[in-house]
């Protein structure tokens, strides 16, 4: 299983959280300080990124290092 970081809305503020984990890592005004912290995390722990938007649905995710396969380019 991969393990994941999750950055996603919470009322009016942005919640950093790893899967697996029961609390918030970090919760922020912004979804860029969220973001910023996300990666952070998910630098140090080589976990993958998932980034949501206001409605739920995925932005954009990234994976730091621990790929599932290795590929050229």
């Amino acid at each position: 299983m991969i393990n994941q970081v999750f950055v996603s809305p919470d009322g009016e503020d942005w919640k950093v959280k790893v899967v697996g984990n029961q609390k918030a890592s970090a919760v922020c005004d912004t979804k860029a300080e969220a973001v910023e912290r996300a990666k952070e995390i998910a630098q140090n722990q080589r976990l993958e990124l998932l980034v949501q938007n206001l409605d739920g649905t995925i932005g954009w995710r990234n994976s730091y290092g621990n790929d599932p396969r290795k590929s050229k380019g």
